[in-house]
């Protein structure tokens, strides 16, 4: 029988081992609870931290609204200045401790507080969206003067007036004359005149702007001339930059003593282009590029010396150039190598470059419709006969169609 001792010992060892087990549970909620509060510590700073962003936010759209502003002039380096308000009056304000009193100059955007009218902010400068959406082209296309055929004068004559000035501004200083500002290209339609630009630009490796002339016509009297200003300071931030001004006849044609509305605004938009092309301010590294096919028709201001300096004329490419732009677009076509590029030249004549280019793409196709592997000389020939509408029976009596 077990002794009374005994059971006693029995029964301190239970408590002992229940204590045992009751204090690691207790450590093991513990260790829990510590948890618990490490994540409701965290997030007890996620949200003070998003209430004092909600705070700031709250001060922010509490603040009055600002005035937007240009200054006129500056008075002393301590921030003094006048400015004309959006709203209309002029006031001689002084500047925030937070603006830099070196960048306030005569024209800048600034924001003012509306009720001390200080100067608070400086404003970018303000762009119509037409100008912010135009072709502005940092990476030029891969267009080289090896892809121009057949104007080896015109490319010598366009990198005088172009590339020299940009790339060897010394050589002209040397000399002691000034850069030509601009050139104007004219010619039939198709000639390379817009190529040569991108050339032109890819190898100066400037920034590239390109606008229609008919994109100034606007319908609002003072719009155009508007336009033509802020393209003008678009040039002048992104320079080095080449301005090409496509269709230039659209805004560029001669002046009447009678017209209509709408002759007039266009004769703003011309007048205020002329300004720009050989006003007081230096336009520094922007090179002007116009191009049209009716020289006959543009006004003799803009033709004078001092705003294009020269006037290049890209003629209907002769024998030796048509071959030249033949082997350009050729580079790339798979043709069979038994192909008399001779009779090519001879059935094209009178074709411009674009009608060579379009002849290729429609000897292409014409193999594509044939399933072949190869352009052959007769879908050159066919391809000819359908961009230049020539007879296929004129081309046999003339022996010229196998």
């Amino acid at each position: 029988m077990t002794t009374i001792k005994e059971k006693k010992k029995k029964d301190e060892t239970k408590d002992g081992e229940y204590l045992i087990t009751y204090t690691r549970h207790l450590e093991k909620r513990l260790r829990n609870l510590e948890t618990e509060k490490q994540l409701l510590d965290a997030e007890k700073l996620r949200l003070e931290q998003e209430l004092h962003s909600l705070r700031n936010e709250i001060d922010r759209l509490r603040e009055p609204p600002l005035v937007s502003a240009t200054v006129i002039d500056i008075l002393d380096d301590k921030g003094r200045a006048i400015v004309k308000s959006s709203t209309g009056p002029s006031f001689v304000v002084n500047a925030s401790r937070k603006v830099k009193n070196e960048k306030l100059i005569a024209g800048t955007r600034v924001a003012l507080n509306q009720r001390t009218f200080a100067i608070m902010e400086i404003l970018p400068t303000k762009l119509d969206p037409f100008v912010k959406g135009m072709e502005v082209i940092e990476n030029i296309p891969d267009i080289s003067y090896a892809d121009v055929g057949g104007l080896e004068e015109q490319v010598q004559e366009v990198r005088e007036t172009v590339e020299l000035p940009l790339k060897k501004p010394e050589l002209f200083e040397n000399i002691g004359i000034e850069p030509p500002k601009g050139v104007l290209l004219y010619g039939a339609p198709g000639t390379g005149k817009t190529l040569l630009a991108k050339a032109v630009a890819h190898e100066t490796e400037a920034s590239f702007i390109r606008i229609i002339g008919s994109e100034l016509v606007q319908k609002f009297i003072g719009e155009g001339a508007r336009l033509v200003r802020e393209i003008f300071n678009l040039a002048k931030k992104n320079a080095p930059t080449i301005l090409f001004i496509d269709e230039l006849d659209a805004i560029g044609s001669q002046r009447l003593k009678i017209a209509t509305s709408g002759d007039r605004e266009v004769q703003r938009t011309l007048m205020q282009l002329l300004s720009e092309l050989d006003g007081f301010e230096l336009r520094g590294d922007v090179k002007i590029i116009g191009a049209t096919n009716r020289v006959d028709i543009l006004d003799p201001a803009l033709l004078r010396p001092g705003r294009f300096d020269r006037l290049i004329e890209f003629p209907v490419p002769n024998e030796e150039a048509r071959e030249a732009i033949f082997k350009i677009h050729m580079r790339r076509l798979h043709v069979e190598k038994t192909i008399n590029i001779k009779k090519l030249i001879s059935i094209t004549e009178g074709a411009t470059g674009a009608d060579i280019k379009a002849i290729c793409t429609e000897a292409g196709m014409f193999a594509i419709r044939k399933d072949a592997a190869i352009i052959t000389e007769e879908d050159f020939i066919d391809a000819s006969n359908k961009v230049l509408n020539k007879i296929k029976d004129t081309l046999q009596s003339s022996g010229l169609y196998a």
